[in-house]
């Protein structure tokens, strides 16, 4: 058979692989996939990671008020923000960057986010967080960046209402720089400036000024700072938050400053990964979407975003990301589930903005089309919702046989009185390893998922199938709002 008729055989197989993925969703489920339903239940899952005096119109009913004496000890005010997993720690880097993706969803799927309903839900969460970075950056050149013991609050299986354990303070400023965080932080900040302009002129234009001073103090005081190791360790170095954060800065602004930065003074990538420590791929994205409306200097960015997309989908003869035989991509084991929803939000916008400007992806002699970009990223959603070898869902309170032991301190916790001490000693017997369901909800948590081989325990104890992260859900949204658009 020639070259071309194995074009064309390769065509009507991919047809018929996208007929037969989509009637193995619909009976793997017992019917269509409610897309609204995921991405509701996804913001429910991050209110329930709030910290601080919880607002009347709170969802989570088991959840209460806590660490109301955060930044007690500097005598500054740090109530608020949001613990990052199934802990009671809050750490700035992984805050940080769910507050950008989830303005960049709020910015890329307004339409859609509306449509269905969250796009207040959506704002809120995103407010929830910008107020407690602006707490943290009360004063200048100093950014607080974790709050609480790791080690101590491991120490202990214990909601957060009735935790005892230090509420200790890490900061990064002139002396003990940290280019990571203060960069993560501009881009929230830049980013969320631009969902709240047109609704709350003064709260953006406050934002959009300190996205820039934090900026300014990150390029100025260079460092690595190690202090949220071995728990979030920036193995990727700065540049890319650096780049990220000019970016934002950027399309916030319009200063030619942050455009100099990102032609002249930005170190380029090919990445594989989009995550809370790797964002070159998120970077070149956003500047590709440039690209196609006409700024032609981001060229190179462009064409590193298609190096993205060349390295992650199968039909590309530069394909190396890890799938699992079900069709997850598998890149650690371990909140795999956040690369999962990186490359489904990822591949969704830019699968739109193929079709929008009817562009392909060169991946060597293949072109991967929009249609073939929106069906890979739609693909990884589908398999947390229940379109997997297991036939279950990764998201607790979703779908067919979902997650009831999520490895997370609030939910496996009754609620008991806030002025209860516990015993941090008994702590784990009688909560962390009963075999048995959680006795609370935690309503649209994706967990870590399964292994490569695509296999899965529900189990509280095994942390690396059962944990959710904020990062996680913070990504699925943009996805889950485009694919509930389309299901309308």
């Amino acid at each position: 058979m020639g070259i071309g008729g194995r074009g064309a055989a390769a065509a009507i197989i991919m047809a018929w692989l996208t007929i037969f993925e989509g009637l193995f969703v619909h009976v793997a489920n017992g019917g269509r996939l409610n897309y609204k339903e995921a991405l509701t239940k996804s913001l429910i899952f991050l209110e329930a990671q709030r910290s601080g005096k919880l607002p009347p119109n709170n969802r989570v009913p088991w959840r209460g008020n806590s660490a109301l004496n955060d930044g007690k000890e500097d005598n500054v005010d740090l109530v608020g923000g949001y613990y990052d997993a199934g802990d009671n720690v809050k750490y700035g880097l992984p805050m940080a960057f769910t507050i950008s993706t989830l303005s960049w969803a709020a910015l890329f799927y307004q339409r859609e986010l509306e449509s269905a309903g969250e796009l207040d839900n959506t704002r809120d969460a995103i407010r929830w967080g910008t107020d407690y970075l602006l707490k943290a950056n009360v004063k200048p050149n100093t950014l607080y960046v974790q709050v609480g013991d790791p080690n101590k609050d491991h120490e202990c299986w214990v909601r957060p209402e009735n935790m005892q354990t230090p509420r200790t303070l890490l900061k990064i400023d002139a002396g003990t720089p940290g280019t990571e965080i203060a960069a993560e932080t501009a881009a929230a900040m830049a980013s969320a400036s631009m969902v709240f302009r047109a609704i709350d002129g003064p709260y953006a234009t406050l934002l959009s000024a300190k996205a820039e001073e934090l900026f300014k103090f990150g390029t100025e005081h260079v460092g690595t700072f190690d202090g949220e190791c071995p728990f979030y360790c920036s193995f990727s170095g700065f540049n890319d938050e650096l780049l990220w954060a000019a970016v934002w800065l950027y399309k916030a602004t319009k200063n030619d400053k942050y455009h100099q930065y990102i032609m002249e003074e930005a170190a380029p990538a090919n990445v594989a990964e989009f995550s809370w420590d790797l964002k070159y791929a998120g970077s070149q994205v956003l500047l590709a979407e440039l690209f196609f409306r006409g700024q032609k200097e981001f060229q190179s960015y462009k064409e590193h975003a298609d190096g993205f997309f060349c390295s992650t989908h199968p039909a590309s003869p530069f394909h190396q990301v890890p799938i699992t035989p079900g069709g997850m991509v598998h890149f650690r084991d371990g909140a795999n589930s956040q690369y999962v929803t990186g490359t489904a939000f990822l591949f969704s916008v830019y699968s739109d903005l193929l079709a929008r400007y009817s562009e392909t992806v060169p991946c060597g002699q293949t072109k991967l089309t929009a249609n073939q970009v929106s069906a890979f990223g739609k693909k990884q959603m589908d398999y947390l919702l229940g379109s997997n070898p297991q036939n279950r869902s990764y998201m607790v309170g979703f779908g067919v046989n979902p997650p009831t032991q999520p490895h997370h301190r609030g939910a496996s916790v009754p609620p008991i009185a806030a002025n209860t001490v516990v015993d941090c000693g008994m702590s784990f017997s009688e909560w962390l390893n009963p075999n048995k369901p959680n006795p609370n909800e935690l309503t649209g948590a994706i967990v870590g998922g399964p292994d490569k081989n695509d296999k899965f325990q529900d189990l509280r104890t095994l942390s690396s199938f059962t944990e959710p992260v904020t990062y996680c859900n913070s990504l699925a949204v943009g996805a889950l709002a485009n694919l509930a658009w389309a299901q309308k």
